[in-house]
């Protein structure tokens, strides 16, 4: 049974940082991609990062330069540290494990999902 859990979340102020984990299990964890997600109230769930089993990192243009996403094969984990964040980063955060060997940013392209954390970033 894979099983994602996700914490790191909560309130921060304009400007400041979180890290995000996702903790996996069930799966191998190096033979997989792991993406980020995230979902504002009333809105789709966007692509935020992936890190491909390659370490191939993307992102999407709105967090590049203060988002960076790493993983760690021997924790099963994956990370998202998000600096310089902003009120519009305010969103539950979902991480996602992709058999993809070249996952990108579809939601469809993911194959399990954890519960999500919430991020609040306060003005």
């Amino acid at each position: 049974q894979v099983q994602l859990v996700e914490s790191g979340g909560g309130l921060v102020q304009a400007g400041g940082s979180l890290r995000l984990s996702c903790a996996a299990s069930g799966l191998t964890f190096s033979r997989v991609g792991m993406g980020w997600f995230r979902q504002a109230p009333g809105k789709e769930r966007e692509f935020v990062a992936v890190i491909r089993r390659s370490t191939v990192t993307n992102y999407a243009d709105f967090v590049k330069g203060r988002f960076t996403v790493s993983r760690d094969n021997v924790r099963n984990t994956v990370y998202l540290q998000m600096n310089s964040l902003k009120p519009e980063d305010t969103a539950v955060y979902y991480c996602a494990a992709s058999l993809m060997v070249v996952p990108n940013t579809s939601p469809h392209e993911y194959d399990y999902w954890g519960q999500g954390t919430q991020v609040t970033v306060s003005s």
